[in-house]
């Protein structure tokens, strides 16, 4: 069962934005660099600001909430700014970590979140822990074909982005990577174990282009597999560079 990566997507901000790059180093034990650095608590969040200690993603600003975040796409840049674009809205460009910009970005957010939910509130960062929805280190690690599987069955082409994944793989039968629950894949330099499926929710049903739901992905996968499954978590074993190209081998 051999692939190649296709792609490689970071989101430096959790549920706000994705970005495509052509590499990345993998650390053992680690998530992919700057992938959820930074989250937007809101004001219904079960802690206090700063944030001490990874909290579950009900704390925070997400797509299932608001399905216009989903349009946002975002660029990092050398100088550790990350510049944000919504089909809607002004280009933004923050530092993360400066307060008049963390000021910023919750007044830009404003017309995509919904006045029923709790505001937004303080941006957070965690040193040395991803602000993902799950604690562990975990790469996602999704399949180009079981994307364009799931497109065919609904009917309509679907975006990589609805699933905000790390590492996508090209090459792989539809469905295949279901079977790789504790397997180890070499993908460049370097060796994940992947550990279990990744269980998906509403905000995969808006469209990234548009920002609206416009497919009820959820019922569609239930009807193909039984379940809401959609890719795979896998952790680090062997830390080293990967690159888009990349073969992907199970050993």
């Amino acid at each position: 069962m051999i692939g190649h990566l296709a792609h490689i997507v970071r989101h430096p901000i959790k549920s706000i934005g994705y970005e495509d790059i052509r590499s990345a180093p993998l650390t053992q034990g680690r998530v992919l660099p700057f992938d959820r650095t930074w989250a937007i608590s809101h004001e219904a969040a079960k802690f206090d600001s700063p944030l001490t200690e990874w909290a579950k993603k009900m704390n925070f600003v997400r797509g299932v909430a608001a399905p216009g975040l989903m349009a946002v796409q975002a660029q990092m840049h050398e100088d550790g700014t990350v510049e944000l674009t919504h089909p809607d809205l002004w280009h933004l460009r923050i530092d993360p970590d400066r307060p008049a910009d963390q000021a910023k970005l919750i007044e830009w957010l404003k017309p995509l979140w919904p006045a029923t939910r709790p505001a937004p509130r303080a941006v957070e960062r965690l040193e040395g822990q991803s602000l993902a929805d799950m604690a562990q280190p975990y790469i996602s690690i999704l399949s180009m074909a079981s994307l364009a599987a799931l497109g065919a069955a609904a009917g309509v082409e679907l975006s990589r982005h609805r699933f905000r994944g790390n590492l996508w793989v090209e090459g792989w039968a539809p469905w295949a990577e279901r079977n790789l629950i504790g397997k180890r894949l070499r993908i460049g330099e370097t060796v994940l174990e992947v550990d279990m499926p990744i269980t998906r929710c509403r905000a995969t049903c808006a469209n990234p282009v548009s920002g609206t739901e416009d497919l009820e992905t959820l019922q569609w996968l239930e009807k193909l597999n039984g379940d809401w499954h959609f890719g795979l978590y896998a952790v680090v074993i062997e830390g080293g560079e990967i690159a888009r190209g990349d073969v992907v081998e199970v050993l």
